[in-house]
This record gives C-alpha cells, sequence and structure tokens, in this order.
C-alpha cells in the first residue's frame, strides 16, 4: 500500500489513559518503599524524598547546601572516592531541593546496584560536612548568585514573588549575597539531625526492580531505624503580607531588554477548579498556539515568547506570565496580555480552538509518563503535592469535558486584572518613554 503524505491522518481524542501504580510497601523500619516495575533495560533509579525544604528553615541556604554537601564525605568516604566509585560503576547522582523537600536520587545499572547503594546509604546516613569542601561548595555558589544578580529574568521573578508573599514568608525571601557567609558546618547538621532521618523519608524505585534490588535497599534504609528519629518536623503557617502597589518598575541601566513578569495568587491543586482552570491557563498562555503567543509574538513581533502558567506552593498557588522585550514594548505588551484576559471573559472559545487544546494536553500526557523513570516523577509529585492516586484520571476527565462556557466562567473569576502585580525590570522609565515617543513619530 502507498502512502499518500498529502493528506494528514486523522485527529483521534484519547479516550482511555491509565499509569501504574507503584506497589507499596512499609519496610521493617516503618519508611514506605514504592516499588515501580517498567522497563526491560538493566537500569534502577532510587529516589529518597526527605520532608524539610525552603519552608522548614531558620536561616537562607540551609535545606540547599545541606543536601548539596551529602556527596562532599562521610565517615567512611571521602568526597573524591564518592565519585570516583560512582563514575567506575556508571552511576548518576542528583541532589536537589524544593520549598517543602529535599531530594536524593541515584541511577544505577542493576548488576551494580548492590555497590551504588552502599555509597549511597553512607552519603545519607553518616555525611560530616567537612568544612574544606564546604567552602568550595559556598564559594561556587557565590559566584553563581553573583551571576544571576544580572539576570533581569532571575531579579524579576524574585522581586514578584516578594511583592506576593512579603519579607517575612519563606516564598518571598530569598538569599542575599552575605548569607552565604553564614553557612557553616554546625548549621548544616543542625538541619540535617532535624529532618534527616527514617522516620521522615520515603522511597521510590523504578526500571527494573529485581528481588535483589529491593533487599538491598530494604538492607541499607529499611531494616532499622537511621538518623535521629526523635526529631519531629516543625509545620508552621506563614501569611503572605502582600504589597498594595499593582505596578512595580525596577531600573537597570545595562539592562538590553526588559523582563517582565505579571502575577496574583491563584487556586491550589486540591481546588475543585483547579483542574479546568489549568485548561484555561494553557489555551491563554501555556503552549505554543496560545492566545499570548499568537497574539503578542506572531502578530504583534513584540518578543520571541510569552507564558502563562499555575505555579503551586504550599496551601495556595500563583497564575503567573513571564516574558521578555525589548525596552519600548514593555506597556503596549502588557496591554495586550491585559486585553486577551477581556476577550477570554468576554467571549466564549470555539469548539475548534478547545480541542486543539485538549488534544495538546492530552498528547503531552502521554509524552510525560511513558518510561519508568517519567513514572517515578508521576508519583512523586502526587506525595510532594499531597494529591491522590485517581488526580490522573480526574485531569483527563477534566481535560475531555470541559466546555466553552466553563472556561467563560473561570476567566470571569480568576482573570481579575485588579489583583495583577507587574514587576518590570528594564532600563530608567524616562528612556523607555523617549523610545517609545521616537517610535511613534
Amino acid at each position: 500500500m502507498t502512502l499518500d503524505r498529502t493528506i494528514a491522518p486523522p485527529i483521534r481524542q484519547i479516550d482511555h489513559f491509565s499509569i501504574s501504580t507503584p506497589e507499596r510497601t512499609i519496610m521493617p523500619n516503618g519508611t514506605p518503599l514504592n516499588i515501580i516495575q517498567v522497563g526491560s533495560e538493566d537500569v534502577v533509579r532510587l529516589d529518597l524524598l526527605i520532608k524539610g525544604g525552603q519552608w522548614n528553615q531558620t536561616q537562607p541556604l540551609l535545606a540547599m547546601f545541606t543536601n548539596r554537601m551529602l556527596r562532599e564525605g562521610t565517615r567512611s568516604l571521602s568526597s573524591s572516592q564518592i565519585a570516583e566509585k560512582l563514575d567506575y560503576y556508571g552511576a548518576w547522582l542528583d541532589l536537589s531541593s524544593s520549598v517543602n523537600y529535599g531530594f536524593v536520587t541515584l541511577y544505577s545499572l542493576g548488576k551494580y546496584f548492590p555497590k551504588t547503594i552502599e555509597i549511597l546509604a553512607s552519603m545519607v546516613k553518616e555525611p560530616v560536612f567537612p568544612e574544606k569542601e564546604l567552602s568550595v561548595v559556598v564559594d561556587v555558589n557565590k559566584q553563581q548568585f553573583l551571576v544571576n544578580a544580572q539576570r533581569v529574568d532571575v531579579m524579576a521573578r524574585k522581586r514578584l514573588n516578594r511583592a506576593l508573599f512579603g519579607l517575612s514568608h519563606p516564598l518571598g525571601r530569598y538569599a542575599e549575597l552575605e548569607d552565604y557567609d553564614r553557612i557553616n558546618s554546625e548549621v548544616l547538621k543542625g538541619f540535617y539531625h532535624q529532618y534527616y532521618h527514617s522516620g521522615n523519608c520515603s522511597v521510590y524505585v523504578s526500571g527494573k526492580v529485581s528481588p535483589e534490588v529491593i533487599h538491598c535497599i530494604e538492607q541499607h534504609f529499611g531494616e532499622s531505624d537511621w538518623g535521629d528519629t526523635t526529631r519531629k518536623i516543625k509545620n508552621e503557617t506563614f501569611v503572605p503580607t502582600t504589597e498594595d502597589c499593582k505596578r512595580i518598575f525596577v531600573e537597570k541601566e545595562d539592562a538590553l531588554q526588559s523582563s517582565i513578569k505579571i502575577g496574583t495568587f491563584s487556586i491550589n491543586q486540591q481546588h475543585p477548579d483547579y483542574l479546568k482552570l489549568r485548561v484555561l491557563v494553557t489555551l491563554f498562555g501555556g503552549y505554543f498556539g496560545s492566545r499570548l503567543m499568537s497574539n503578542i509574538r506572531e502578530d504583534k513581533g513584540y518578543t520571541y515568547g510569552i507564558g502563562a502558567g499555575l505555579v503551586n506552593y504550599p496551601n495556595t498557588g500563583v497564575l503567573g506570565i513571564s516574558t521578555e522585550a525589548a525596552n519600548e514594548y514593555v506597556e503596549p505588551l502588557i496591554a495586550e496580555v491585559y486585553k486577551e484576559m477581556d476577550i477570554l471573559c468576554s467571549e466564549k472559545v470555539s469548539d475548534e480552538e478547545l480541542d486543539m487544546v485538549r488534544n495538546y494536553m492530552l498528547g503531552d500526557m502521554c509524552r510525560s509518563y511513558e518510561s519508568a523513570f517519567s513514572l517515578s516523577d508521576a508519583w512523586i509529585f502526587i506525595e510532594t503535592s499531597g494529591l491522590k492516586n485517581d488526580f490522573f484520571d480526574h485531569t483527563l476527565k477534566a481535560i475531555r469535558e470541559v466546555t466553552s462556557d466553563e472556561l467563560q466562567a473561570l476567566a470571569q473569576k480568576y482573570f481579575c486584572k485588579e489583583n495583577l502585580i507587574a514587576v518590570i525590570f528594564s532600563l530608567q522609565k524616562t528612556l523607555i518613554l523617549n523610545i517609545q515617543i521616537k517610535r511613534k513619530r
């Protein structure tokens, strides 16, 4: 049969979507173990989730440096030995922290897993936080901070969060240069002993998970308590103190272009409107064919790219819009953003456009959960976000069933221009006005 490439294949919506549910067990010491048995390649990924992040620290940078320093030396291994051994066995290690979690991720060949998990166990259970290595790590991160301090997009994002949450809130308080000098081994050990223990940890393993792999995990992390399990996590409540100003202009004399961040508080993932609001925000600015891209990039040519999304934080969410543009386009660009919001509030979305967004979001779901490791990411997301196991089923249902009437009602409810705060990092405002006047002439 000859394939006629001039005829596009028919578009068909996904009528069923499911992802593998982990096999969940509790190890003898009470630590949850989640097993995702998918894949035929002899590769294993192990994730340790530690409850304790930016939200829990008593001074800036504690969570990040505590997590980062795990690989810099233990009671039995130096930093160079850890690096050499992991490299020898072809393993890869990723250390990261978020608002309320620390993550330790190991990728290993299955046949070497008994060796690599032994290294990992030493890192997690007996780190020493050596001062020499710490000073090097701090200096490297300090230099990165200085580089980021010159980037208008980074500065604008931080300034918007500070405007929304306030300086007394963990999400509005960012590290300053002097905070790096307050990091030492003792403060990191204090954070480590508070949060890094078997009573505050869960484990995910994915890939080709053999009985030997499970046995190794139980042997090193599940047979007995490790760390100070008497410590309890501190769940503090913080109330945002939002600034009254709706337009914040920050001058940066050497800015070649402006960074624009616009945002307001929205709903979190537990809210019943959330999943259908995601469809609206995707249509508005969440993919390449969105309203913002079609108007501001394709039609007006104000920017190379602009996007909108829902950012999720503990107990709240933020609707954010982000772009960069030439300095003279700042004001007309913001006006077009507000105009697109008004249109979604006053006019119904066409069936053709809604079908396009549906197909994009459903396809993106399929791409996101097609491998063992992406499945692990999916279920880690469920745990760290405090969601139920049927979240993906409800997501599919919301995408398929949302109507144009519902999208318009959601726009009227959540697209409130009066609540938006716009942060612009750019040239001096007078210079921008002069540029705009010249363009009009």
